[in-house]
């Protein structure tokens, strides 16, 4: 219908214009429209057929947008050259602000019309793509109404425009989002490429389509369209591998034949591929990654077709990217030893090259550092964990049988040497001892009357049982004596609180308390059986205690044990060794980290040689 209304509008124009010239004019505006082959040449070659088909026409304009972000811009002005309206701009702008028909000027004014201003919006599927606006003489309402009509039924033309337009680009943009989706839907990269090659020849009607990727200084064929295994292929890899490289070197897509309007291009390979291999059109497309180029494709048409502007650059776009996609796959699917190798490789180029100051400024730093400790030396010690012991741990022990009377101290305590530690009941043995000297005041009572009454052999027995009974109170004089316990020395009470067992039965050798002494301590140290080695009597140290982590207390080793223990599943020596200073502030049973001095070497193997050690027993462990 749209074509049927412009044939009307173009047969009123044809009236005006009159004769044979003005059909001749028409014809050729016609056929402009017809061959137009951009955006702007079609709405020039419109708005001419439109203007000069309404009598009195004295301007008009059309206003599109390239894309949806883009703003409104005239693409068309007729006559060319005149000057614009700012009526006419302001009820085009109306028009595109409101969505729908704006006219402007339908009134007489003293005997006249003014002009009149009708601007009418381009909609598709209620999206805005632009207007049409066009200044006529004054008319009446009526006649305004059939210009509005005629006006709309023309704009269809802009409308279809605006509509191949959109569908060409949803089109195009589909078949590049389904190229990528096939290439993200394969895991591995031989499978992704042969697949995505396959897609692209199933789309464009291709013969046969190579994808490559640079090896070196060269592009290696990877992938075949509708093909798994080529490598029996040699002639026809190598025909493709050098239009690849020809299109790689130019860094431009290289069509063969060429173009008329294109530039000049090396296309030798490619004429060789094309001459060989009998197909109708070659086009090489390079995949690239900002300025470095990954490889390329090649699509080879079969006989007597070509590849048009619109196929090379929807190429174009589709290895723009699908190819760094392709070349991410590619590198995850090679060997460890071969990506370490690369990684390594573009670390060097990066240091020796250009730029990179901030890569070269550590490497720099590193290789200083690095030789810095290997020529600088460092005392050597061994670290081992270490508690603190007395030198002399003197058990008390309950000298007989009894109950515990009173405790008065406990562990942690300090006493001095003869303070009591805890008593126990003494009553029996007291009631012992009365008992006793009763018995020998009566035979010794007895013993004066024998002598009195002159028997001397009764006597002298008397004064034999007067002598055991008196020992027998020195025995229970010692036992009631050792029922209080006392401090032997000056000590710390490392064991024993009986403050919760008064009362409690004791056995004869049972141990209640367990002191040290206040001014000698020795350290335990644990030393690994890997160390052990560079330890030797005689040698110092420094000991840093958990509560006192910013005094050293000085140490010299005192004896070695060669005996190991075996503690969380490692083997350590015990290394005695005689704490020097600060014994005042030292408590048993304290725990720290001590080191020990052994001699001077290299701050490098101070620091690696337990790894070295590590590395040198694992392999020896696993050598034939």
């Amino acid at each position: 219908m749209a074509q049927d209304d412009s044939i009307t509008l173009v047969s009123g124009g044809r009236r005006a214009a009159g004769g044979e010239d003005g059909a001749s004019y028409e014809s050729e505006l016609w056929a402009r429209l017809a061959h137009a082959t951009d955006m702007h040449s079609f709405a020039a070659g419109w708005l001419d057929i439109q203007c000069r088909a309404f009598d009195g026409a004295i301007r008009g304009i059309v206003v599109l947008r390239a894309s949806e972000t883009a703003p409104f811009a005239p693409v068309a002005i007729w006559p060319e050259g005149i000057e614009g309206s700012p009526r006419l701009a302001a009820v085009l702008e109306r028009a595109l602000t409101q969505r729908q028909v704006a006219v402007d000027g339908v009134k007489r004014v003293a005997h006249r019309q003014e002009p009149v201003f009708i601007a009418h919006p381009i909609l598709v599927d209620d999206e805005l793509y632009g207007a049409a606006a066009v200044e006529l003489e004054g008319r009446s309402e009526g006649a305004v109404r059939d210009v509005v009509q005629r006006l709309g039924w023309g704009i269809g033309w802009l409308e279809s425009l605006a509509r191949r337009k959109t569908f060409t680009s949803k089109a195009r943009l589909v078949t590049v989002l389904e190229l990528i989706a096939t290439s993200l839907q394969h895991e591995h990269f031989q499978a992704a490429a042969t697949a995505v090659a396959t897609e692209l020849a199933s789309t464009f009607g291709c013969e046969r389509v190579s994808i490559g990727f640079m090896k070196g200084r060269h592009v290696q064929l990877r992938a075949l369209s509708h093909s798994a295994a080529f490598a029996k292929k040699a002639n026809l890899i190598r025909a493709i591998e050098g239009a690849m490289d020809e299109a790689a070197d130019q860094s431009a897509t290289v069509l063969f034949p060429p173009r008329k309007d294109g530039p000049f291009q090396v296309t030798r390979a490619h004429a060789e591929l094309l001459q060989q291999h009998g197909t109708g059109a070659v086009c090489t497309v390079p995949l690239t990654a900002g300025t470095q180029v990954l490889g390329a494709i090649v699509l080879e048409l079969p006989t007597g077709s070509e590849f048009d502007a619109r196929t090379v650059e929807l190429c174009e776009h589709a290895a723009l990217l699908v190819g760094p996609v392709l070349d991410v796959k590619r590198r995850e699917d090679r060997w460890l030893a071969e990506k370490a190798w690369d990684s390594m490789s573009t670390q060097w180029r990066h240091l020796v090259g250009p730029q990179h100051a901030a890569l070269k400024f550590w490497a720099a730093l590193c290789v200083i550092v690095t030789l810095f400790f290997s020529l600088v030396n460092g005392d050597y010690m061994i670290t081992a964990d270490a508690s603190l012991e007395g030198t002399v741990q003197r058990a008390v022990t309950a000298a007989m049988q009894g109950y515990i009377l009173d405790a008065r101290a406990r562990a942690g305590d300090v006493v001095r040497s003869g303070d009591v530690l805890a008593t126990l009941d003494d009553r029996d043995l007291r009631l012992e001892r009365v008992k006793l000297v009763s018995q020998g005041m009566q035979q010794e009572s007895e013993r004066r009357q024998a002598i009195a009454e002159g028997n001397r052999a009764k006597a002298r027995i008397l004064e034999a049982q007067l002598g055991q009974v008196q020992a027998q109170i020195i025995l229970v004089d010692e036992q009631i004596a050792r029922t209080r316990l006392l401090a032997p020395f000056d000590a710390v009470v490392v064991k024993g609180d009986l403050s919760q067992s008064l009362g409690a039965a004791v056995e004869r050798g049972n141990v209640l308390f367990e002191v040290a002494p206040l001014d000698t301590y020795r350290v335990i140290m644990k030393v690994d059986e890997r160390d052990i080695t560079d330890v030797a009597v005689g040698q110092t140290g420094r000991l840093a205690l958990t509560s006192m982590p910013n005094e050293e207390i000085a140490l010299v080793i005192d004896k070695i044990t060669p005996v190991s223990v075996v503690d969380q599943g490692r083997n350590y020596f015990r290394v005695e060794a005689v704490a020097k200073g600060a014994i005042e502030k030292l408590r048993p049973g304290m725990e720290g980290v001590g080191k020990i001095q052994v001699d001077q070497r290299k701050l490098f193997w101070i620091w690696t040689h337990k790894l070295v050690h590590w590395v040198h027993m694992w392999l020896w462990s696993w050598w034939p």
